[in-house]
C-alpha cells in the first residue's frame, strides 16, 4: 500500500511542494506571482495551524507550515479544518467556500475570484496526495 501522509504534517507539505512543482506548469498557473496563507481553525487537536504558498511567474517556490508565526502574504483565508480539508480533496471548489461563507478572505477579492480557477488546480494536485485526514 502506498505511504499515506497526516494532513498538515510536515511530510504532507514537503509531498504537496514535490507534486505541485512536478504537475503545474507556468502556463497552468498563467505565470501568476502570488502568495497566499490558509489559517486553519478547529483542527482536531485543537490547534490553529496555517499552510503558506508563494508563487513566482507560475512556479511553486514554497509551500510550508506554520503553527505560530504565521507570515506576511497577498492572501490570507481563514475556514475550519473540515471545509479545508474538503478543498484539499477537490470536494468542494474554492470560490464557492468563500461565496458561501465558509471561509474568510484577507486581500483584494476581485483579484481572489479572478485567480479561483488557479488555486482548483492547485488543490486538485493535492487531492491526488495519499492523506490521513
Amino acid at each position: 500500500m502506498a505511504e499515506r501522509f497526516r494532513y498538515l504534517s510536515a511530510e504532507w507539505a514537503q509531498e504537496a511542494g514535490r507534486r505541485l512543482q512536478a504537475d503545474l506548469t507556468p502556463e497552468k498557473m498563467k505565470h501568476l506571482t502570488s502568495s497566499m496563507l490558509t489559517v486553519y481553525t478547529d483542527c482536531p487537536d485543537g490547534l490553529e495551524r496555517a499552510v503558506y504558498y508563494r508563487v513566482v511567474e507560475g512556479v511553486v517556490e514554497e509551500v510550508s507550515l506554520h503553527e505560530r508565526e504565521l507570515p506576511e502574504a497577498e492572501f490570507t483565508i481563514t475556514a475550519g479544518y473540515d471545509t479545508f480539508a474538503r478543498i484539499s480533496r477537490a470536494e468542494l471548489k474554492a470560490r464557492a467556500a468563500l461565496m458561501s461563507g465558509k471561509m474568510t478572505l484577507r486581500g483584494n477579492l476581485v483579484k481572489a475570484l479572478r485567480l479561483a480557477p488557479v488555486v482548483d488546480r492547485l488543490n486538485e494536485v493535492l487531492s491526488t496526495i495519499p492523506t490521513e485526514y
